[in-house]
């Protein structure tokens, strides 16, 4: 089974730093650095987990959250928050924490990244779905 990671974040040195912790986790990482391309990627088909920063131009990353829900792209993504942003119930985001299963602070432990991603792109034996 093939596992995919989108970083969607402003900042090139996160783009990079993240994409390279985990190219080597047998994932297909995509990296975006807007909001717009990253719903472009999920109508594409992208599935996956989505690692999605707040603070950025033009469509931030609540703006970008209730456009995959307006556009109905939420079936088979996991989205969790990176930021630097306060707390994971920031108002703008009111309405929306249904469609976050987490939140990661930046600046962020590698190892604390690596779990709580790693958490989703492999559940539990228990969780898979036999055929």
């Amino acid at each position: 089974m093939t596992h995919k990671l989108m970083i969607v974040d402003d900042d090139p040195d996160i783009l990079i730093t993240v994409r390279y912790i985990f190219e080597d986790r047998e994932l297909e990482v995509y990296t975006v650095d807007n909001g717009r391309d990253c719903v472009q990627e999920l109508e594409q088909g992208f599935t996956g987990v989505i690692l999605m920063d707040i603070m950025m131009p033009f469509m931030d990353g609540w703006d970008t959250i209730r456009e995959i829900v307006k556009r109905g792209l939420t079936q088979d993504v996991i989205i969790l928050i990176i930021s630097v942003k306060g707390i994971p119930n920031d108002a703008k985001g009111r309405g929306l924490e249904s469609y976050v299963q987490g939140y990661i602070p930046k600046p962020f432990d590698t190892k604390d990244l690596v779990s709580t991603v790693t958490k989703f792109l492999h559940p539990p034996p228990s969780l898979v779905k036999e055929n």
